[in-house]
C-alpha cells in the first residue's frame, strides 16, 4: 500500500467545523423561512383570505425568526425544532386558505 487516494477510510471530521456548519445551516434556513412567511402573510393580508391565514403565516415567520436567532447562537437542536414548528404553523395557515 502506497497510501494512495483509493483507500476506503472513514471521513473523520472536525467537531468544531460540524458545529459551525450546523449553526450556519440553522441560522440561514430560519432566515429564509422567516422571509418567506412574511412575504406570504403580506400577500394573503392584501387578498380576500380569512384573517386567520395571514396571522398563521406571520406567527410561523416569527417562530422561524426566533429559530434563526437561536441557530446563530449555537442552539442548533432547539433551532431545528423551532423551524419544524414554524413551518407547520405556516402549513396550517395554508390549509385554512
Amino acid at each position: 500500500m502506497d497510501g494512495g487516494g483509493d483507500a476506503e477510510t472513514p471521513d473523520v471530521g472536525d467537531p468544531a467545523l460540524d458545529a459551525r456548519r450546523a449553526r450556519w445551516t440553522a441560522a440561514l434556513t430560519g432566515a429564509v423561512l422567516a422571509l418567506a412567511g412574511v412575504a406570504a402573510a403580506a400577500l394573503r393580508a392584501s387578498g380576500s383570505a380569512p384573517v386567520l391565514v395571514p396571522a398563521a403565516y406571520a406567527v410561523g415567520a416569527g417562530v422561524c425568526a426566533l429559530a434563526s436567532l437561536l441557530g446563530s447562537r449555537g442552539r442548533t437542536r432547539r433551532a431545528l425544532w423551532l423551524l419544524v414548528v414554524g413551518a407547520m404553523v405556516m402549513a396550517l395557515g395554508d390549509q385554512f386558505d
